[in-house]
């Protein structure tokens, strides 16, 4: 007997906590049971030979947004060369809607609803042992007899720990686990679905996390909703993270930032720069908005305890909005972009609402005049308050914020060009403008292009300091990397050419002429002074020392 539990995961260095999640907890049945994982990039016709020459008579399919489209299509070709193996689907994609899609489907044996642990370890024992009926295992949705019954939570500590062997998972993110369940009812969410929070007894995670730390792991993504829900819980784990420091990995949490305490910001502020790093959805700001959704949030705490995380300089930020949600028009989502922008966030991300099986929103979608894709991941379309070309329009700024403010690699050039525009939103709708002028938005542009695009769009806005913004991109282009060859846009250094080969240190450093005090906006407490100051000054770019949190060379004036 060999059971095959596959995961088709967005990207490579992503993994499924889920399968392992089942075969941990699988305890007794191991041995029979495999794991395949793939991405979303391969080839449908590459995945359905791997399983084929696999052999197993068993294949469990766990099912998510970015996955459902290329699982639909293997369910189609399977049962043609493979007409004897059972097919299983689980995960949040099937649970909410298992009766449909085990009719378009006949060739599935049955659906796992909810968390899958328990029913999983059941259903092994169905296959191995044959000491049950299907209808007996609680928790799963058959063809002909529907769902036999719902399984009710389980304890967390019960579950084994995932990663025995972290080097199993070598360039790939560890995701973990603390806590399910979520204390807040946002309606787009399918965590509101399931109120009741439970948490991993903090000892059992600091062991855990032990583990993962001695074998320096570079990432650790807890999963959990809003990791800061306990207090308590948060508090202990992060001192903990804190006094087991090993300088190399990085954690990532979803929290809520109104909730931190003082307690929680003062702990914080002490952590080694780069060791932390928070997740926070804004969402909107809209006050009408957050109602409709039940989302309770205090903006002004949020904004103040952002503000005060960023002073640290040693958090990365990343905030989220989304676009698409009840009572929200194009205008009221430029204010929440423009406040959020305005917060300073290492990341803002631009999301558009996606309305999941199964969630309160999907419910109340017709009313709210929400139409969205009938494929996954079922983003919206437009609504009673945003058209369709709006949201196009909301598409290409996103486009823009990728591109230019979320690299991280044109930080100085953005601080000066947002000097020329009335608001943050109006300096990336326009240069949105522009790029669909070039064609550049149907055509990926090279790294290259995006320097020149940003060159040509800034002397559009702002002619008369062209000769700064040249400076600044050659500054912010040297803070990320030494390059092969020298831009196009910057100064003539011919003159300079012997005075800046005996400043160079080692193959790791470049010195770089400039004209104008560019590098006074990397310095704590200074702006960009846009005068000519008699140069030229000289400037050390130190590859081998990076900032953790920008990954931007060590600058220093000589």
């Amino acid at each position: 007997m060999k059971v095959l539990l596959a995961a088709v995961n967005a990207k490579y260095i992503h993994s499924n906590p889920a399968v392992y999640s089942l075969r941990a907890y699988a305890a007794g049945f191991q041995e029979w049971i495999e794991i395949a994982e793939y991405t979303i990039n391969h080839r449908a016709e590459a995945i359905l030979a791997d399983l084929f020459q696999r052999r197993p008579q068993v294949i469990a399919f766990s099912c998510y947004i970015w996955n459902w489209k290329i699982i639909q299509e293997l369910l189609e070709e399977i049962p043609k060369i493979m007409p004897e193996t059972d097919l299983w689907l689980g995960g949040p994609e099937v649970s909410y809607d298992a009766p449909q899609v085990l009719k378009h489907y006949p060739c599935l044996t049955g659906i796992m609803v909810g968390e899958g642990e328990e029913t999983f370890r059941e259903l092994m024992a169905y296959y191995c042992e044959g000491d049950k009926r299907l209808t007996e295992v609680s928790g799963i949705c058959l063809p002909d007899t529907g769902l036999t019954g719902l399984r009710q939570p389980m304890e967390l500590n019960r579950l084994p720990f995932l990663y025995e062997e972290p080097d199993m998972f070598q360039n790939r993110i560890i995701y973990y686990e603390s806590g399910r369940g979520c204390p807040f009812c946002c309606s787009y969410c399918l965590s509101s679905v399931e109120k009741k929070v439970r948490l991993r007894s903090p000892e059992l995670v600091k062991r855990e996390l032990l583990l993962l730390l001695e074998h320096r792991v570079p990432q650790v993504k807890f999963v959990d909703r809003t990791f800061n829900c306990s207090r308590e819980h948060a508090l202990e784990i992060w001192r903990f993270l804190k006094e087991h420091d090993n300088n190399v990995t990085n954690f990532h949490f979803e929290i809520s930032a109104d909730l931190l305490s003082e307690e929680e910001l003062a702990l914080l502020e002490t952590m080694r720069p780069g060791l932390v790093q928070l997740e926070i959805g804004v969402q909107s700001v809209n006050p009408d908005t957050l109602r409709e959704i039940c989302r309770i949030t205090d903006l002004k705490r949020l904004q103040e305890t952002v503000g005060r995380i960023r002073r640290g300089n040693n958090i990365h930020i990343h905030l989220d909005l989304i676009a698409g949600l009840p009572m929200e028009d194009y205008d009221s989502f430029v204010n929440s972009f423009n406040t959020v922008y305005h917060m300073q966030p290492d990341q803002l991300q631009l999301g558009f609402l996606k309305v999941l099986k199964g969630s309160p929103l999907c419910e109340k979608a017709a009313e709210y005049g929400i139409n969205y894709r009938s494929a996954p991941p079922y983003e919206v379309l437009y609504s009673k308050w945003l058209t369709y070309e709006q949201v196009l329009k909301l598409k290409q700024v996103e486009a823009m914020v990728e591109l230019y403010y979320n690299s991280r690699q044109f930080v100085h050039t953005l601080q000066a060009l947002e000097q020329v525009f009335p608001y943050p939103f109006r300096l990336y709708e326009e240069l949105a403008a522009c790029y669909e002028a070039r064609g550049f938005l149907k055509n990926s542009p090279s790294r290259s292009d995006r320097y020149e695009a940003l060159l040509d769009f800034a002397v559009s806005a702002d002619k008369e300091r062209e000769a700064l913004y040249r400076e600044l991109l050659t500054f912010d282009l040297y803070l990320r990397e030494k390059c092969k060859s020298r831009p196009g846009f910057a100064a003539d250094r011919t003159p300079f050419r012997e005075a800046l080969r005996s400043r160079e240190r080692d193959k790791r450093e470049h010195v770089e002429v400039f004209f104008y005090r560019v590098w006074e906006s990397a310095l704590p407490g200074a702006g960009i002074r846009d005068m000519q100051d008699g140069g030229p000054f000289f400037v050390r770019f130190d590859y081998n020392k990076r900032d953790p949190l920008s990954h931007n060379a060590e600058v220093t004036i000589l």
